[in-house]
């Protein structure tokens, strides 16, 4: 990657937003070159592969190593994962993520960010661990605040239908 690369990235938070505050988060990660290595849609239901059932175990464990997540609805998606999580406290000011002692004394940063780079660790290293691929997810993740219960009921019915509308699906590919 050249330097060009590089600084002409943009990010897609919004400027100046406290990523640890207490709220909603609506949340895309995607697999590497959109590979379909979670599973499959089969009559509009998502058929886990053992891959996908790690994505989705690793996925329910998020409240344990981040006590301030909470998890509502999800899909484990062939090629990505949708949810909302929610951030139950505010972080500390000056946009400076949240940081909270866990039993080893090591600071636990408690961002949207923080969370979700703690998920995609612990699923790469299962995949390392297993040989099954070195890279997994795309760069980054996109992420949506939601500010309100109509946007909030919207996303979560999106959400929960989401293999109905596979091939409608931006995220789409072939299934081999």
């Amino acid at each position: 990657m050249n330097n060009l690369e590089i600084h002409n990235r943009q990010s897609t938070r919004l400027k100046g937003y406290d990523y640890s505050k207490a709220g909603l988060y609506f949340i895309t990660i995607c697999i590497k070159e959109r590979n379909c290595i979670f599973g499959k849609i089969v009559d509009e239901v998502m058929i886990l592969s053992d891959a996908g059932e790690i994505a989705n175990e690793y996925w329910l464990v998020i409240p344990k190593h981040f006590p301030n997540a909470k998890l509502h609805e999800y899909v484990i998606m062939p090629n990505h994962i949708h949810g909302i999580i929610e951030l139950t406290y505010v972080g500390v000011q000056n946009f400076e993520p949240l940081q909270k002692k866990n039993e080893f004394r090591k600071i636990i940063p408690l961002s949207i960010g923080s969370i979700i780079r703690g998920y995609k660790i612990g699923v790469t290293k299962w995949f390392r661990t297993n040989g099954i691929i070195h890279g997994v997810w795309q760069r980054n993740f996109y992420e949506h605040i939601i500010r309100n219960e109509g946007y909030y009921n919207t996303i979560a019915h999106y959400i929960l239908n989401n293999p109905k509308k596979w091939k409608e699906d931006k995220f789409y590919m072939q299934q081999l």
